[in-house]
Order: C-alpha cells, then sequence, then structure tokens
C-alpha cells in the first residue's frame, strides 16, 4: 500500500492511475471521503491523465492528525505528495473541502498549479451562500448528498455508494480537524488575485452547499470558467459521473494545448 511520511509522523495513502508521461492530475476529496467516492470518475480520467489520488489526514486509509490543522496543512501534505512523485504543475481537481484546499493551493502556490477545478464548493463560511437544504427522513442525512429524488429514482446506485462507504475506515477525529480547518478559511477578498486557469463546477440542485457559491466563486475569479450540471446533487461525480468527467477532460485537454 503506497503511503507518504509525513514529518509529524502521518501516513499518507495514495494511488498512482493512468500514462506516467500524461498530465498530472491530483483529486483532492470532500469532508469525511476517501478514495472509493471517485471510482466513478477515475477509470475515464485516467485514459487522458495521470490520476493522483490520495486520501486527507484523517480520511480513508491515512492517518489521523495528531493535532489542530488549516486549510494550509492540506496544501502542504498536497505538495509533499507531488514532490515525492516528482511532478512540478498539476491540474488540481478539488471536491467540496477539498475545493476550499484547491482555492488555498491555488492562491499560495500558484506555481504547482496547471490549472483549478473547483466543484461544490464555496469560498468559506464566512462569505459562503447557505444552501436552502430540503427535509430529509429521520435517520437519513445521507440524502441530502443527493439531488431531491435521486436515491428513490436510482435505489441501486445509492445503496452501492452506501455500502462502498461503510466499508472505508472512520475517521471521526480527522472530521472534527477538517471542519475546524474549513471554520478558519477565507479566501473571499483574495479570490480576485487567483492567477490560475480555474473551472468553477457544481450541480444545480445540491442540497448541501449552494450552486449560488459556484457562481459567486466564478464571478471572483479572473476568467473562471462556470459549468452547472443540471438536476445534479452534492455527490454530482455520482449521480452524473459521466457529465462530470467531461467537462473536466474538456477543461485539461485545452489549457494542455495552450
Amino acid at each position: 500500500m503506497p503511503v507518504l511520511t509525513r514529518p509529524d509522523g502521518v501516513r499518507l495513502y495514495y494511488e498512482l492511475h493512468g500514462p506516467g508521461d500524461a498530465p498530472a492530475l491530483i483529486l483532492l476529496e470532500g469532508l469525511g471521503g476517501d478514495i472509493p467516492g471517485w471510482r466513478r470518475n477515475i477509470p475515464v480520467l485516467a485514459r487522458e491523465c495521470r490520476v493522483i489520488a490520495y486520501d486527507f489526514r484523517g480520511n480513508g486509509n491515512s492517518d489521523e492528525p495528531p493535532g489542530p490543522a488549516t486549510m494550509g496543512t492540506f496544501v502542504d501534505d498536497t505538495l509533499a505528495l507531488l514532490d515525492e512523485l516528482r511532478v512540478e504543475r498539476a491540474h488540481v481537481y478539488g471536491q467540496s473541502f477539498g475545493g476550499m484546499v484547491a482555492q488555498e493551493m491555488a492562491l499560495t502556490r500558484p506555481e504547482r498549479v496547471r490549472t483549478s477545478i473547483l466543484a461544490c464548493t464555496h469560498p468559506g463560511p464566512r462569505h459562503a451562500v447557505r444552501a436552502k437544504g430540503s427535509k430529509v427522513p429521520k435517520g437519513e442525512p445521507w440524502r441530502s448528498m443527493y439531488s431531491l429524488g435521486f436515491p428513490d429514482r436510482h435505489p441501486e446506485h445509492v445503496a452501492e455508494d452506501l455500502r462502498i462507504g461503510a466499508a472505508q475506515p472512520k475517521h471521526p477525529e480527522g472530521g472534527r480537524r477538517q471542519w475546524e480547518a474549513m471554520q478558519g478559511f477565507d479566501s473571499f477578498d483574495r479570490l480576485p488575485g487567483l492567477d490560475v486557469p480555474t473551472l468553477v463546477l457544481h450541480g444545480t440542485e445540491d442540497l448541501a452547499v449552494s450552486p449560488e457559491n459556484a457562481r459567486l466563486l466564478a464571478e471572483r475569479i479572473p476568467g473562471a470558467e462556470l459549468v452547472l450540471l443540471e438536476g445534479a446533487g452534492h455527490l454530482y461525480h455520482s449521480e452524473q459521473a459521466e457529465a462530470a468527467v467531461a467537462a473536466v477532460l474538456d477543461f485539461v485537454r485545452r489549457h494542455e494545448r495552450d
């Protein structure tokens, strides 16, 4: 099992997919996420990219964080992994919490970021547009991760997501540390200075993070492109994997040609 051990002793689990000489694309998962959450995306992304997938400290097969963490902690972990793999610049694709890590990385270490792909995320709690939300049945909070009605229309799809998610290691301490890092994150005033080609991706029926945050990010980041996946929820990359991958690869292809 490939791991990178950080100076504080935390071991980060990672996987590599796709040709070694292809453009590097690193996947930054959501709060409490894990690599299997990308399973509907990685095989197609890996046809054209060297996909680097890793579990944040406190997620999946990586270790718990030994103490408090900031968004900078997760940026440093990401940079250390790129250094380990001898990747000078990567396309950085962050989903939800990972989208905040991607923002911080593009703002503080733009020379390491080929492009930034920010999915179903926001600029920090202080300026985030609150999701209107929707009532979900008691005991089924996972429904808020999908667009309204999707679990009932696609029960087998959702059952697979839940089964695979339940099989992954659980890290309550890691989730708390990531939540704390998110509470201290605020990119809003810095976004006009973000000088990296950026794609903002969001589902129009996201019940967890309002799609208005995508419009907010796209407006504040110079030259950002906005792609809204009609009818998709927070787990857009599960609900509409084909459309999500197509949008990402189109963006990467165009900037590789440039």
